[in-house]
């Protein structure tokens, strides 16, 4: 048990950092679990060192933007939670992937379950909004796996799918017109491990970002196979990929079930994915949220207006 405490001046300045009926202060006890009080001048907080080392810090920056702008309204309270508490996710999770420079961990409690999900199951399929970080911790798990010598190659896919524009039209050969479908695979490797060592895998062929429709007819032993944006397979083209599953080999399938592509009519092959083998032994679901996104603060509030939308016009009908 830890203790820190804050002087305040005034009623007033006490007032605004603890929001109405304590509402600021009610946000931080839910996401700390930490005992926060005030006593005349100070504002006392009790609980573990760490929970409340972060409290502390978020406190502070509630008064300089108090003090800075005149104000504190629900929004400051949530961008500031949301850039200062991740703090707490990286003190008491373990890295997934641990560079010279930079460290991997889960950011929300959905990605910790997602994370577990992965490692425990030789098969996951996880749903979510963009921002929550399915594929680029899906492709840290597989860097991981790959470094461990759990598997000898990784296969990153995704299916070539049109989202209002034609490939037809595109300049270039085949390869530089699907190449832009492939892209965020190679930003996420390149993140991870450098571009010049991503060219290194390629070359000696324990990397491949290829199209979904390259691996029809190839079995894969002791592969990390990730299937990315899988909203935009078809039942046949989802069945196709997880049966190239070959010995020691795990597969992660990820996608955003609100936004499919494919043409009117057509059911998702995720979605069905989902649906039909969620009761396996060995498959592993994971819904993650926009309590799970961990972009800009404002991509929380574009995913939950367009929501809300959808489910709008959907009562509509």
């Amino acid at each position: 048990m830890s203790q820190s405490s804050l002087s305040v001046v005034g009623p007033q300045a006490l007032l605004e950092l603890f929001g109405t009926c304590d509402r600021n202060i009610r946000r931080l006890r839910e996401e700390l679990g930490v005992v926060v009080s005030a006593h005349q001048d100070k504002i006392q907080i009790e609980g573990d060192p760490d929970a409340v080392a972060l409290a502390t810090k978020v406190i502070e920056r509630f008064r300089a933007q108090a003090e800075q702008f005149g104000r504190l309204d629900e929004d400051d309270v949530e961008r500031i939670l949301s850039e200062t508490l991740k703090g707490l996710s990286e003190i008491r999770t373990p890295p997934i992937v641990a560079f010279h420079s930079r460290e991997v961990r889960a950011r929300s409690t959905g990605q910790s379950e997602y994370i577990e999900a992965v490692r425990r199951h030789d098969v996951s399929l996880c749903s979510g909004p963009a921002g929550t970080g399915k594929t680029f911790l899906a492709v840290a798990l597989a860097v991981s796996a790959l470094r461990e010598e759990q598997v000898r190659k990784i296969v990153l896919v995704r299916p070539a799918v049109e989202a209002g524009e034609s490939l037809g039209f595109l300049p270039g050969d085949l390869e530089a017109k699907i190449f832009p479908y492939l892209r965020p695979l190679f930003d996420a490797l390149n993140e991870l491990v450098g571009y010049d060592q991503v060219k290194r895998y390629q070359e000696q062929d324990i990397i491949e970002v290829i199209p979904l429709a390259y691996m029809r007819g190839r079995t894969l032993n002791e592969a990390f196979m990730i299937l990315d944006e899988a909203q935009n397979t078809s039942i046949a083209q989802m069945k196709m990929f997880l049966t190239r599953m070959g010995q020691g080999s795990k597969i992660v399938v990820t996608g955003d079930t609100t936004q499919i592509d494919l043409p009117t009519g057509m059911r998702s092959g995720l979605i069905d994915a989902i649906e039909r083998l969620r009761s396996i032994p060995g498959v592993a679901t994971t819904k993650l949220t926009g309590a799970d996104i961990v972009r800009h603060h404002l991509v929380q509030k574009i995913v939950a207006a367009y929501e809300g939308r959808i489910k709008k016009n959907q009562k509509g009908k």
